[in-house]
């Protein structure tokens, strides 16, 4: 993402701002000493240093209402540059390109120089008041293009890869199948011998991206080093239309072995979250939608300590209409349709985050669930996540059984809820039911999670509940 083109910095008429950056981008693309884990990234840098200023004012034109933003943004950077040349009044400093501040030019003491934006250029930082700005800014930007922003990570969630070594005697004919990376656009498939990797995208992924982007500005975050996450960009998206610059790494981060959406320029009432892995983002889950993890290779099985095959050693994969992305796409249209329905006239206060549960509420909606050998005898019902995910299903959840009870969850046909609920001809589950729906964002066939199919299974799970 540039600071000319696609931040919100952009979005506002800051001209001297721009010039600064041009001038010191500039020179520092042909000072800088950083290397680069692949040349590619080094190439990337110097071309973003070139042309993203100069895509600036056009972009501007084409997506924002020049007045609306002269109005909020433009006269408030010019105020501080006056400010800031005026020996009355101290610069506060808002952003910095290396320690140097981009509006007064003075040398700022590195505790001071705020959230580091490496992604969109090596060594600019903004303070925290700055960025709040500028996503006011970007906020009334993507509501006059009716947009949100989607953040999407990449492995077991847009794709999957695995190191060539890694790679089981059943796999080897994969190396037959694999697409030139010379064209990537029409390939899911490819040998990175460079990178000593394969990596499978996932089904529907092009579509998913093509129509995602019509209702968002997309970001990659992934805990990927960064010449990873891009060569993975550049896999789904050769000609740079949905991600731009937009591309987050673990080396982009603020907090270690976590994400974040305090480097994502956008609010986040405003952001969706699309992963497989609930515990990268420990302060952000209610903007996160959780998608079953994308298991191609058999390296990625073992990670996660899976007993089954992968979908590579059964020469199978998901399906494209009816697979994970596909159902993900609904929910983000779904979600989207709310935030902007009856013409959005109060868009201020609406919230992704209050309309992400409501759509949720819709999974399990009308049923009402007994639990029966699930918890621990000692433990409160109420208080275990199974019981919480369900409620936030929009199931309603229940101790006793009686007539208004449509499943009863159980671990063991044995107990007396189970015996109930096949006389009174209600439906009988593992807890495989709620889980299946929580990843799967919809409510799954009863059939496919009887009792029996543990016993298929070989599933052997106990816990200290009685028989009741």
């Amino acid at each position: 993402m540039s600071v000319a083109s696609d931040s919100p910095v952009h979005s506002s008429s800051s001209d001297d701002l721009a010039a600064f950056l041009e001038t010191e981008l500039d020179s520092d693309s042909a000072s800088s000493s950083e290397s680069f884990p692949i040349e590619e990234e080094a190439e990337d840098d110097a071309e973003v240093s070139n042309h993203r200023l100069k895509r600036r004012k056009l972009e501007h034109i084409e997506t924002v209402d020049e007045d609306e933003i002269e109005d909020v943004a433009s006269v408030k950077f010019s105020q501080e540059i006056s400010e800031a040349s005026s020996s009355k009044v101290p610069c506060q400093h808002p952003g910095t390109f290396g320690n140097m501040c981009i509006v007064c030019g003075q040398i700022v003491e590195e505790e001071e120089t705020g959230v580091s934006f490496t992604y969109i250029h090596k060594g600019i930082k903004f303070n925290q008041d700055e960025v709040t700005r500028m996503r006011d800014i970007d906020m009334k930007m993507l509501q006059s293009q009716r947009k949100l922003c989607l953040v999407l990570d990449l492995d077991h969630t847009l794709l999957n890869s695995t190191i060539l070594r890694d790679l089981k005697p059943e796999e080897e004919y994969l190396k037959s199948l694999t697409h030139s990376l010379h064209d990537v656009s029409g390939g899911d498939l490819f040998m990175l011998e460079f990178m000593h990797m394969m990596t499978k995208l996932r089904p529907f992924v092009h579509s998913f991206l093509k129509e995602a982007s019509k209702m968002f500005v997309l970001y990659i975050y992934t805990m990927g080093d960064r010449p990873y996450a891009r060569q993975m960009a550049k896999l789904l998206d050769p000609k740079g239309e949905y991600f731009g610059e937009r591309i987050i790494s673990r080396d982009d981060g603020t907090v270690r072995h976590q994400k974040s959406l305090d480097v994502v320029l956008g609010q986040e009432k405003a952001v969706l979250i699309l992963d497989d892995t609930e515990n990268a983002w420990p302060s952000h889950k209610d903007n996160l939608i959780v998608i079953e993890r994308y298991h191609f290779f058999a390296s990625s099985c073992k990670q996660f300590d899976h007993r089954f095959q992968s979908l590579s050693q059964l020469k199978s994969d998901e399906s494209e209409p009816d697979g994970a992305l596909a159902t993900v796409l609904k929910v983000l249209k779904q979600t989207h349709g709310l935030f902007f329905e009856d013409g959005g006239e109060d868009l201020p206060s609406r919230d992704v985050r209050s309309l992400l549960k409501q759509v949720r509420k819709e999974i399990l909606k009308g049923c009402k669930v007994v639990f029966s050998r699930v918890f621990p005898t000692k433990s409160q019902a109420e208080d275990h996540p199974l019981w919480r995910v369900a409620e936030g299903l929009g199931a309603t959840c229940s101790a006793e059984v009686d007539e208004s009870v449509t499943h009863v969850v159980a671990m063991d046909v044995g107990t007396e809820k189970v015996r109930w609920a096949i006389r009174e001809k209600k439906f009988v589950v593992h807890r495989g039911w709620i889980d299946a729906a929580n990843y799967l964002w919809k409510k799954q066939p009863e059939e496919n999670f009887g009792l029996e199919q543990l016993k298929k299974q070989g599933t052997d799970e106990k816990s200290d509940d009685v028989n009741i």
